[in-house]
């Protein structure tokens, strides 16, 4: 086991750096990712090393961007796109939902989209508006993609490997406001990809979170055992597919389940998991799903944005509020 103590940020660097060396068919591109090593210096250093021909820095043009990426996987590279901020990739929607989603499946399976588009997303650092957005839904909504959340060094490092070793056009959400969180990696270890996984054991309701709201659901989890209440605490991992079927087994033996994520409620990812869980858990559910979520509203001024991201005691308030029932 190689083990090394790594931030999100150092983690995902690594990563790439890895998948650069390992095929040269990997390419990586986007604003400022060459010369700068884009403006979270996730990919620092890796132009010097690798060159200006596979560490490409591109026009401020989403859309071309993708669409050039979209030329490059067809003939057989894999391209790995930054968008710089959350906010600013829906230039590149059209392409992305009319295109990249959808090669694969007219071609009847001839043609191949293996393209990772990294997108930092969510709140939590004090930026103007279109850098603290959460648009994970539009793409796990859409046929044809694969949508998935790193939470961790560990995962940053491993599955951002995965996603550029897959075939399939993969969106890849990274939370901006965790990349200085530091934690172990084994540059060794295997998990798979689409799969959710356990990170803390417990009896009384089951929490799920992905993304940047792990962090806030274990410190939950924390804070409940000040009350004598036990969470286990689920990171999905992967929006697109779901991974429900451990979800499903934790949510019988506890009998309450609170979904938490950034992105506002209505037509949340929140939504669809509450349904699936109802679906399946009915008549073990003690209370029904709850939802802890951004607000309906667009993103706020960042002096108001510790007041509208979830945070430790508002995932403690829905916790009571299953009791209640």
């Amino acid at each position: 086991m190689m083990a090394e103590k790594l931030t999100i940020g150092k983690a995902l660097n690594a990563g790439l750096r890895r998948a650069l060396e390992h095929d040269p068919k990997v390419l990586v591109m986007g604003e400022d990712v060459g010369k700068l090593g884009g403006v979270f210096r996730i990919t620092d250093g890796l132009q010097k090393d690798f060159g200006e021909d596979r560490v490409i820095d591109t026009p401020l043009a989403e859309s071309g961007i993708i669409g050039t990426a979209i030329g490059l996987a067809i003939r057989g590279y894999r391209p790995v796109c930054e968008i710089q901020f959350d906010g600013f990739v829906y230039p590149a929607y059209d392409q992305i939902v009319s295109q990249v989603a959808k090669m694969h499946f007219r071609s009847q399976g001839k043609v191949k989209v293996p393209m990772v588009i990294r997108i930092p997303f969510g709140g939590g650092i004090g930026a103007v508006e279109h850098h603290s957005e959460s648009p994970e839904a539009y793409f796990a909504h859409t046929a044809g993609l694969k949508v998935v959340a790193c939470s961790s060094p560990q995962d940053a490092y491993t599955m951002i490997q995965q996603a550029i070793a897959s075939d399939d056009p993969i969106v890849f959400l990274e939370p901006k406001r965790r990349y200085h969180e530091k934690g172990e990696v084994d540059l060794d270890a295997t998990y798979p990809l689409h799969a959710s996984r356990r990170l803390r054991p417990g009896t009384d309701a089951t929490v799920l979170a992905y993304g940047p709201m792990v962090r806030t659901a274990l410190d939950a989890a924390t804070a409940a055992e000040q009350d004598g209440r036990d969470l286990e605490v689920f990171d999905l991992r992967t929006l697109s597919p779901l991974d429900l079927e451990p979800v499903y087994e934790s949510v019988r033996r506890t009998g309450r389940c609170v979904v938490v994520h950034e992105a506002p409620s209505n037509v949340g990812l929140g939504a669809e998991i509450a349904a699936r869980i109802t679906e399946r858990c009915f008549y073990s559910l003690e209370a029904p799903v709850l939802r802890v979520t951004g607000f309906d509203t667009p993103y706020p001024a960042a002096r108001l944005e510790e007041d509208y991201l979830p945070d430790l005691d508002r995932v403690l308030d829905a916790v009571d509020r299953t009791f209640g029932w």
